[in-house]
């Protein structure tokens, strides 16, 4: 078995236990008495283990943390929260094409590709039990799309979002900034170091490059040709969060407001755009999310 996933073999498709009435997240879906065939099931199973990084099932979990990679990113990073979080946080970390155990297959070139197939990944899971939304940068953007295409066609919602160094998708300031994918390989990498996050030596290394560099300008094309109007009202009733570093470019986070009707939060580290690489930063996140999400579950039950 792939150290990137557990088998999803075990977990039912379906959890008819009884949802909290008026509970978008819970979904209507599951009390439509659908039963999946076998091959239906197995087909399931395995586009789950092609998309999905889970180092620890957890059947009995409350609520499912999926999370969405930054640029040029893996599954990993995220991954492994699984081993940190509690027996009541499962977590599910989204795998794109172009890296890991899918290098070969193409990058996607649009955001409504990421879009597809993570929903026809997980729609099964996310009509039994509550989930929440967390993306940094890119995976900000790309959670974002995913929830709104998850409320609009399905009529499910997370239970909350945690949405991390990035302006909101109808922002002026995320609309109209440089766009990195079309820069010299030369000016790419100035651009890169001073980012931070990823060691110098690895920079240094043409190999290294050539392996890395595809995919994170492949993800950055797609992010920049993602458009999206203000919405004429908010579409999400679940609380949001918005995480960044004290140090990195602005971002326009109080944009963010406008895509719920619930609470918004707004949380700085210190450190730059991945301050959620320092070890003290994530134990602060991680601390901050288990308590969200552990006040979330007891309303939903």
């Amino acid at each position: 078995m792939s150290p990137e996933t557990q088998d999803f073999t075990a977990a039912p498709l379906l959890n008819h236990r009884r949802k909290k009435p008026g509970n978008v997240a819970g979904g209507a879906a599951a009390a439509t008495g659908w039963i999946p065939s076998v091959w239906q099931r197995s087909s399931w199973i395995s586009r789950m283990e092609k998309v999905i990084s889970c180092f620890r099932r957890k059947p009995e979990a409350v609520t499912r943390l999926i999370c969405f990679p930054w640029a040029g990113g893996g599954s990993i990073h995220y991954a492994r929260w699984g081993n940190i979080l509690n027996s009541s946080i499962e977590v599910f970390a989204v795998k794109l094409p172009g890296r890991e155990s899918r290098a070969r297959e193409p990058f996607f070139e649009n955001m409504q590709q990421v879009v597809d197939e993570v929903i026809s990944a997980l729609l099964p899971l996310l009509t039994e039990k509550p989930f929440a939304l967390f993306g940094h940068s890119f995976g900000a953007l790309t959670s974002f799309a995913v929830a709104d295409d998850l409320k609009r066609r399905h009529g499910l919602e997370p239970v909350h979002m945690f949405l991390s160094g990035a302006s909101a998708p109808h922002s002026e300031i995320r609309i109209n900034a440089p766009k990195r994918s079309e820069l010299s390989d030369e000016q790419f990498l100035r651009w890169l170091t001073s980012v931070g996050g990823t060691p110098p030596e690895l920079l240094a290394n043409p190999e290294v490059l050539q392996l890395f560099l595809p995919a994170l300008k492949a993800d950055l094309q797609l992010v920049e040709n993602y458009r999206c109007t203000k919405p004429d009202g908010p579409f999400l009733t679940c609380p949001v969060t918005c995480f960044d570093g004290k140090e990195d470019v602005p971002h326009d986070l109080q944009a963010w407001k406008d895509i719920t009707s619930g609470g918004f939060t707004v949380r700085m580290f210190d450190g730059s755009h991945f301050y959620l690489k320092d070890a003290g930063n994530e134990k602060i996140l991680l601390d901050y999310v288990t308590k969200t999400l552990e006040t979330e579950e007891m309303d939903y039950l």
